[in-house]
């Protein structure tokens, strides 16, 4: 067996231990559900929605763990603190990513990818705020220039999102494109968003250049036993919304502001859906990486 080979086998073992794990964690919840809620008219749907939201929780913990953070220290963070706001959220946010690794629910690969991510966003980061794209108001030590160093962490809360779900939900793919064209696409969007500020703006012409790409792929993810599926395209725009969402409750917090904010708060517009949609697609490209888009088998339909 060469060692292409070898790895694909180690990658479907790693993957089947995984979903195992992920069947024994559910059982208890599966067995009253499908006790009290499997009777009910429509009683698969519920069932099935019920353990894709507990998923979709466990998924979210490392964003999750770091937006309650956030919206604590909001509202009850003391007067005259040992330390910097930033700076607790950095250590909320380093000590949530040890945790994962020590109790091995995200593996040592996919946190090398996801720092990679870190490191790339901080750049942007970086340069955004130079540009008076946005702003951190507040002080702290752990920053460099304008940009305190937690701010990466909400980057690789995306991607160890993503990452999660892949594993928790067995993801497999249906005409999922050439690899690199996915690593073009990605490319093209971090390179667009640093110079759109000195010439045009291409991200209408990447947002054709993924539906091309991506129009016909198709993600199998299994809730329970048998998998469902979606088009590719619509779980990305659905996980954009939510980071939307999450982005909306950030700036409401103070931890940063676009410039129409500093005097008072106003939502964010829908217009950064297609940012988040874009900055989404680089950090799948990156999670892909390191799990490998599989295809569905013959034994592994949807329903």
């Amino acid at each position: 067996m060469n060692e292409e080979a070898w790895r694909a086998e180690a990658a479907d073992i790693a993957a089947a231990s995984d979903v195992r794990r992920r069947d024994v964690w559910l059982a208890g919840l599966k067995r009253h559900s499908e006790r009290w809620i499997l009777p009910l008219p429509l009683g698969r749907l519920w069932h099935e929605l019920l353990l894709f939201g507990v998923l979709q929780a466990w998924a979210c913990l490392f964003a999750g763990i770091l937006l309650l953070a956030i919206l604590t220290t909001k509202f009850a963070w003391p007067i005259g603190p040992p330390m910097a706001r930033y700076d607790f959220l950095f250590l909320v946010a380093l000590a949530t990513q040890g945790a994962l690794l020590a109790f091995k629910m995200e593996r040592i690969e996919e946190a090398k990818v996801i720092f990679i991510f870190h490191i790339v966003a901080t750049i942007m980061e970086l340069f955004k705020t130079a540009k008076g794209s946005w702003l951190y108001p507040e002080a702290s030590l752990i920053r460099i220039a304008g940009v305190p160093l937690f701010s990466g962490f909400m980057y690789s809360a995306v991607g160890s999102y993503i990452a999660r779900c892949w594993r928790l939900f067995d993801f497999r793919f249906s005409n999922y494109p050439p690899i690199w064209t996915t690593w073009l696409l990605a490319a093209l969007i971090y390179v667009n968003f640093f110079t759109h500020h000195y010439v045009v703006d291409l991200r209408y012409g990447l947002f054709a250049f993924a539906a091309l790409i991506f129009g016909r792929t198709v993600i199998h993810f299994t809730i329970d036993t048998v998998p469902r599926r979606m088009p590719l395209l619509l779980g990305f725009f659905l996980v954009s919304l939510f980071i939307w969402f999450a982005e909306n409750i950030s700036s409401f917090s103070t931890i940063w502001l676009y410039p129409y904010q500093l005097k008072a708060w106003a939502p964010v517009g829908l217009g950064k859906l297609g940012s988040w949609f874009l900055l989404m697609i680089i950090s799948f490209v990156l999670v892909a990486s390191v799990n490998g888009p599989r295809p569905l088998t013959s034994g592994n339909r949807a329903g």
